[in-house]
């Protein structure tokens, strides 16, 4: 069965979205953007879009705005707490617990998935490596390195909320 819709539109234009959010400053992680934009869209098909393609340079651009804007929100927290600034901090221990049970909840999660999906989502959002070069390494094409991502993604998705 051939895409239709946004995801032929999307899947002809994939590589000239990389390469928009490339020259607007993303850099490596224009990749992963698009990854990201594929994510939030095919969760959300609501009916047709009269110019789908303007439609997907749109949101890949909101995209972007919205990781920087996080991104500098973050160093902006970051920084109130290195000043003191910040509200009553739960003890060390506490912190180290939770994130400790949360991590090994993560961890089972990724591994149910099978070695290749967990693999694929560590190298790419625990230590950064481009899709592209996964692909590379474990001999697989980039849209089955996408779907992995997709998968872990979804997964831990579900235990985020499981989690509340």
């Amino acid at each position: 069965m051939s895409p239709t819709g946004i995801e032929a539109v999307f899947l002809a234009n994939r590589e000239k979205l990389v390469r928009f959010l490339a020259a607007r400053g993303a850099g490596d992680a224009a990749e992963d953007l698009v990854q990201d934009l594929w994510v939030k869209l095919s969760g959300r098909m609501d009916g047709p879009v009269a110019n789908p393609l303007a439609y997907l340079y749109r949101a890949a651009d909101m995209l972007m705005i919205d990781r920087y804007r996080s991104r500098r929100q973050a160093e902006r927290r970051e920084q109130d707490w290195a000043e003191g600034q910040g509200g009553p901090e739960p003890p060390a221990v506490e912190r180290a617990l939770v994130a400790r049970q949360t991590a090994e909840r993560i961890a089972a999660t990724l591994t149910a998935l099978g070695e290749r999906p967990a693999t694929v989502f560590r190298r790419a959002r625990v230590e950064g490596v481009s899709q592209k070069r996964i692909a590379e390494e474990l001999g697989i094409s980039i849209s089955t390195v996408e779907s992995d991502l997709r998968l872990a993604a979804h997964a831990i998705a579900a235990l985020k909320e499981q989690i509340g």
